[in-house]
């Protein structure tokens, strides 16, 4: 089962948060659905996984330069 993993995990590291957001959105819908097999039900599970993790690394690097930029707004007044 790990091609599939591989598989349902490519080319995720490349996409801009709003591309994974939206495929995200995709998956959780197809889902719903339910898919024709227990395979791409995993599958499906496993990519929407690790476009969940995407986004969470977007927005953790979006909190970090915003603290970054706080902390030198706040330096900068000193």
């Amino acid at each position: 089962m790990t091609g599939t993993n591989d598989a349902a995990t490519a080319g995720i590291d490349d996409l801009s948060f709003e591309q994974a957001r939206d495929e995200l959105g995709r998956v959780v819908a197809e889902l719903e659905q339910g898919a024709p097999t227990l395979e791409q039900s995993l599958a499906l599970w496993e990519r929407g996984e690790a476009l969940a993790a995407r986004c969470e690394q977007w927005l953790m690097g979006a909190k970090q330069r915003l603290d970054a930029a706080r902390d030198a707004a706040e330096g900068g007044e000193a």
